[in-house]
């Protein structure tokens, strides 16, 4: 909790993202008197994220706002179920899963999504495998209203995810069935489309869906003054 009684504010990105994505918004939080943990993802599986996530959740005092964008809304969803610190949960382009859900079903749910053919596979040592988004794609792909200096950045800094971790269902209760809600859809968003977000939000009984016409998957980096916003409604209701 920060000093000044408000909630901290969490942040955790998905897949072929990272956790500097959320800089100018972190900035923006503690600007408003929010302390700030922008969480390392690390995208293994649902269960193992879900696990670390829930231990930083659980050495934080005082009440907290969690909030995932895309794949990082499977784990929060998880590793907030049960967690008496957490007060409000915010959905950045973000899944919000109920048992037997995994990101791959989710974003198929509903036509539009063009990830599966920008992957790019790289062999593990353990037999998994490791997916990134085709470097040469990634612009078009991932955050098409993000300017192409910063996309190809972005690109070369994105964190893979195992190819296990999106086929993986989540198991159990989810944090969104107890825990009010608030969700971003980017409506240009070509990983997980806009209907299967609307159709998360409105399964949730989301407390606000803000939606932005036009805007891409990377919607924390490109419009980081309305996530800023939505994020700071959420804290100041918990």
């Amino acid at each position: 909790m920060s000093s000044n009684g408000k909630p901290t504010i969490v942040v955790v990105h998905g897949a072929f993202a990272e956790s500097g994505g959320w800089d100018r918004i972190v900035a923006r939080l503690q600007d408003e008197g929010h302390r700030v943990i922008a969480a390392a993802n690390p995208l293994r599986s649902v269960a193992y994220d879900a696990t670390y996530i829930r231990a930083l959740l659980d050495s934080i005092e005082g009440p907290v706002v969690l909030v995932g964008h895309s794949y990082g809304g499977m784990v929060i969803s998880k590793a907030a179920a049960g967690a008496e610190n957490v007060k409000k949960l915010v959905y950045v382009a973000g899944f919000a899963p109920e048992a037997g859900d995994s990101g791959a079903t989710l974003a198929a749910k509903f036509p539009g999504s063009t990830l599966g053919q920008t992957l790019r596979p790289v062999k593990l040592p353990d037999g998994g495998e490791d997916v990134y988004v085709d470097q040469e794609l990634y612009h078009a792909q991932f955050a098409a209203d993000v300017p192409g200096e910063v996309t190809r950045v972005m690109a070369a800094n994105q964190r893979p995810i195992t190819s296990a971790a999106l086929e993986e269902a989540a198991e159990g209760s989810q944090a969104w069935q107890s825990i009010p809600s608030w969700f971003l859809i980017p409506e240009a968003d070509n990983n997980i489309p806009a209907a299967a977000h609307r159709f998360m939000a409105e399964r949730a009984k989301a407390v606000t869906t803000v939606s932005i016409p036009n805007a891409s998957h990377a919607v924390f980096v490109s419009h980081p003054t309305e996530v800023g916003d939505l994020i700071l409604e959420a804290a100041a209701a918990a």
